[in-house]
């Protein structure tokens, strides 16, 4: 009868003891998952936290160049001409090169004879001839040609049927000699890259003369030591 007893305790023991073991088990496995399901939740919190951080730059960044009022505050272009202040610019006329322009002349008889140089912006040009003496050369030893004005004439804008016109005296001297030569150089000032050969008659030079640039060719009658004005 003990005997029974005790198979019966002992076996009333064991029994406990498989269902301690069960349900510490059965926590575990439920403690696992909470803590699982929190480590999920905090994930997706930090992965929606980095989204919303990413679209935030993204949007501070395509807006840099903008303010408050969604206007753009970026700076305005560089452009060219003169700078009026506020980043504005004004243009500034193009100085004349020679190969800017229409060139011709013609023989004229006053002033004991001379050549008019005569200047057109080509089309679609507007440019300046400074106030300076064109730059007038004679043969291969390049033989320049002086002052005809004692002053220097006003800067004239080539362009919408404004002409040019400048008098060259190829001889100023009354002893005979000089060179014989049939075209003249010309560029617009000493630093032209590109100065022009221009045919004339066959001129006699010696000590050449040459006046400003005028808009009316009745100015530009070269007289040694001034024009006629």
């Amino acid at each position: 009868m003990r005997t029974t007893r005790t198979r019966v305790r002992t076996f009333a023991g064991a029994s406990l003891l498989v269902a301690a073991a069960m349900l510490a088990t059965a926590c575990q496995n439920s403690d696992d998952a909470s803590g699982q399901s929190g480590d999920s939740s905090s994930s997706a919190k930090a992965e929606a936290e980095a989204g919303k951080d990413t679209a935030s730059g993204s949007s501070t960044a395509g807006n840099s160049n903008s303010d408050s009022n969604g206007k753009s505050s970026g700076t305005k272009g560089d452009g060219s001409g003169a700078d009026v202040g506020n980043g504005e610019k004004a243009a500034v006329g193009q100085e004349c090169g020679a190969n800017d322009i229409s060139w011709s002349t013609r023989s004229e008889t006053q002033a004991g004879g001379y050549i008019l140089i005569i200047a057109k912006a080509k089309p679609g040009i507007t440019c300046v001839l400074p106030a300076e003496l064109p730059t007038v050369a004679f043969g291969s030893d390049g033989t320049e040609a002086g002052p005809a004005e004692q002053a220097v004439g006003e800067a004239v804008t080539l362009g919408k049927g404004t002409t040019a016109y400048a008098g060259v005296n190829p001889k100023t001297t009354n002893e005979n000699g000089g060179k014989e030569l049939n075209s003249i150089i010309v560029a617009i000032g000493a630093k032209d890259p590109n100065p022009v050969s221009l045919p004339v008659d066959t001129i006699t030079v010696d000590k050449p003369i040459v006046t400003n640039w005028h808009t009316s060719a009745a100015d530009a009658v070269p007289y040694d030591g001034g024009t006629d004005q």
